[in-house]
Parts: structure tokens; sequence; C-alpha cells
């Protein structure tokens, strides 16, 4: 992939991922008995850009959507939630695509990503409250979090099976990361 490509494509999953934050944030909230708790469709581009981009890359298309999304519709305080969720579960989802390179799939690394996102908001709400019994409400959220990352890794693998592109750049990025594994262990 060309820099020139690879800064389209950033683009392009950048501007999926705010247009899909925005979209979702304007759905009106379906779970009484869980309140915050979303599907997080956003992060399916996340996972791809895991998937198909280089680390400091998919990054990029983290952070980008993060500052869009605020600017576009959402608070300081929405920022420290969403950018506290979306660390940890993408340092989390990495690490388990790193240390699980063949056990682990794309809905695995997908179902952490959900479940660690929420651990994030619940530390940040624990900050502000001051108070650690805001935690208690991680077991529900962990169990939605899970099942929308699960629907969020199928979506993802679907996708990097079926829209030529993206499975063109994740065979890319596969071989890059074969190739830099190989190097390190000779």
């Amino acid at each position: 992939m060309t820099k020139t490509q690879r800064m389209i494509y950033i683009s392009l999953l950048s501007a999926q991922a705010v247009i899909l934050g925005l979209v979702e944030n304007s759905i009106p909230f379906p779970f009484a008995f869980a309140p915050g708790a979303k599907l997080g469709v956003a992060n399916l581009i996340v996972i791809i850009a895991i998937y198909t981009l280089p680390l400091k890359d998919s990054f990029k298309v983290l952070m980008m959507r993060l500052l869009m999304t605020t600017l576009l519709g959402g608070t300081l305080s929405t920022f420290m939630y969403s950018f506290t969720g979306a660390l940890l579960s993408y340092l989390g989802m990495l690490l388990i695509k790193t240390l699980g390179r063949s056990q682990v799939s794309v809905i695995g690394v997908s179902a952490t990503g959900g479940m660690l996102h929420n651990l994030g908001q619940l530390l940040v709400a624990s900050f502000i409250a001051q108070t650690w019994t805001v935690l208690m409400y991680l077991p529900v959220l962990s169990f939605f979090g899970i099942l929308s990352g699960m629907a969020i890794g199928i979506a993802a693998n679907y996708l990097m099976e079926h829209v030529h592109t993206v499975r063109r750049f994740r065979v890319e990025q596969e071989q890059a990361d074969q190739a830099k594994h190989s190097s390190r262990l000779s």
C-alpha cells in the first residue's frame, strides 16, 4: 500500500467510524435494565483498522474517531469516558491479538475490547464519584460488552472476508506482521 493509499484508507475508516458513532448516539437507548449499554458500532471500524493497518495508523483511526465524534456531538465529560474506555479497549485488543495470534479469533478480540471499554468507563466514573462502588455495575456491563463485542466481531469478520479492499489490506498487514515476527526470531 502506498503512502497516499494508506492516508486515504485511514481517512475513510475514520469518517466511517465518526458517522457510525454519531448515528448510534442519536438512536434512543434500548436497554432500560442496563443504562449506558450500547452496541458500539463505531468499534467495528477500529477492529478493521487493527487488522488492516500498522499499530500507529490504527491508533490514528481511533483518535480521529474520538476527537471528531466529541467535536460533532459530545462534551468534555463524554470525551473522558470515551477516551479511557476506547484506549483500554484498544490496548487490550492489541495485546490479545498479538499474544493469541493463532488461538484467538476476531470475535474473541472484539469481545475483549467490549468488556475492557466498559471497565475503562467505569474507572472514570469511579474517579469522578470518588468511590469504587460504581464498579459493582461491572458484571452487568461486562455481560453486555462481551455480547456486543461478539456481534461487532462477527460483523468485522464478515467485512474482512467479503469486502475485497479490506481483505487485501488485511492480507498485506498479516504478511508484514509475519515478516516482523520471523525477523525477531532469527
